[in-house]
């Protein structure tokens, strides 16, 4: 069990992709990089990868996870969490979990709804639903009142 811990600057770093993608009308992902301290992980880079998105469904080509694979391996860095944008609420869709990039047990994925157009860093954790992968490779809403021992703003 780990906590991840991420600045406001990396949230609103990833607010502008996600905004930016929801004024064309599509979803966007993005991977937080981040590495492990005891029970911590802190994030220290925001990664957009290479993507084809539409309005409900985005997808990362074989030779971008290549490149995400790289970028990790030369940081010696993981992928903290993912967080993407739906068009309208948030939830975790069929192909959210189908296609999750991160697969391990314990693993963060969250989704922000309204292409992220009326989320801040400041909302962020009122507007963003959490989600985590269970050991049995499902993915679960974090209760409100759960999400602190897995995600902090800090």
């Amino acid at each position: 069990m780990h906590q991840t811990q991420v600045s406001s600057d990396s949230i609103e770093r990833t607010l502008q992709y996600l905004q930016e993608a929801g004024r064309r009308g599509t979803e966007c992902v993005v991977l937080w990089f981040g590495r492990q301290g005891g029970a911590v992980v802190h994030v220290q880079q925001v990664y957009r990868p290479i993507q084809m998105a539409w309005t409900d469904m985005f997808r990362i080509p074989p030779d971008s996870m290549k490149a995400v694979l790289s970028e990790l391996n030369s940081k010696r860095m993981m992928i903290a969490a993912q967080v993407h944008s739906h068009p309208f609420e948030a939830f975790h869709s069929k192909a959210d979990d189908t296609w999750a990039i991160v697969r391990h047990a314990g693993a963060l994925s969250l989704v922000v709804p309204d292409f992220a157009i009326k989320t801040s860093s400041v909302n962020f954790m009122d507007d963003a639903k959490l989600f985590r992968l269970t050991p049995e490779n499902r993915w679960r809403e974090v209760p409100n009142g759960e999400i602190e021992q897995w995600l902090v703003i800090c």
